[in-house]
């Protein structure tokens, strides 16, 4: 069954990408949510994309994201975080172009070092602290990684006005959030980013302190991936909030 679903991700990540195609086959269980969210991500590029926007990928992991980024933005310039060490030198090294600047760190709300929870049989999963895990046996350690925010590095490597954030980092968005604080006010980018329980809430942080940094902080509206493309009212605090809680989606954007 498991290489059916992968054959099935492989043969639909090459058809055209449409939304209500895409929720279709989700519906029918023909792809999982990961790969949905992956397609509908693709789909915020082609909108929000121009050849010459600067794009940045937070918890980059294997580049498909920055791929995509880099094919919407042909022109454009590319900033990629990674913390763990090994994914950082396979990215530095299938990445090679003046265009894109990877940054083997983490980032959050402020800037130092951090231990950061490494899970070696499924590193997916990593971050500056241990999520809840939805399969047996997982295997994690500790490591040291640096930390700074995404407003000390634009200020070090200014590369213009940022048009897209995607954020996966596996609970700790709302640090990242406010590390880029300044960027999201100044440049008010499309942001697409992880926010579920199992991640989020063990940081912490609820998704009423995400509102109140991106809309009452920041002045941005958050909406389901879906609704953004087909143009639907963006959600309002107790719909973010029923979304979160209620484990409907864990992938939003802010816009």
């Amino acid at each position: 069954m498991k290489l059916i679903m992968v054959l099935v991700r492989l043969i639909v990540l090459k058809l055209p990408k449409d939304v209500r195609f895409t929720e279709f086959l989700l519906n029918k269980g023909l792809i999982d949510k990961n790969t949905y969210y992956d397609i509908l991500t693709e789909l915020v590029m082609q909108r929000a994309l121009i050849p010459e926007s600067v794009c940045i990928d937070v918890g980059c992991y294997k580049g498909s994201i920055l791929r995509l980024m880099m094919k919407y933005a042909p022109n454009g310039r590319f900033l990629a975080f990674e913390p763990l060490p090994h994914l950082y030198k396979k990215i530095l090294k299938k990445f090679s172009s003046d265009a894109v600047s990877v940054h083997n760190l983490a980032l959050s709300d402020s800037k130092g070092t951090s231990s950061f929870n490494w899970v070696e049989s499924n590193p997916a999963y990593s971050g500056l602290k241990k999520r809840r895990y939805d399969r047996p046996n997982e295997t994690d350690s500790q490591i040291e990684v640096k930390v700074d925010t995404l407003d000390n590095i634009l200020g070090k490597e200014p590369v213009g006005k940022v048009s897209l954030i995607k954020i996966d980092v596996e609970g700790a968005e709302y640090f990242v959030l406010k590390g880029a604080e300044n960027c999201i006010k100044r440049d008010k980018p499309v942001i697409v980013f992880e926010h579920g329980l199992g991640g989020s809430d063990c940081y912490g942080r609820k998704p009423e302190d995400v509102f109140e940094l991106l809309y009452d902080r920041c002045g941005l509206r958050i909406s389901l991936l879906s609704n953004y493309l087909l143009r639907k009212p963006p959600l309002d605090l107790k719909g973010f909030c029923e979304q979160f809680y209620k484990g409907k989606n864990y992938y939003f954007i802010a816009y």
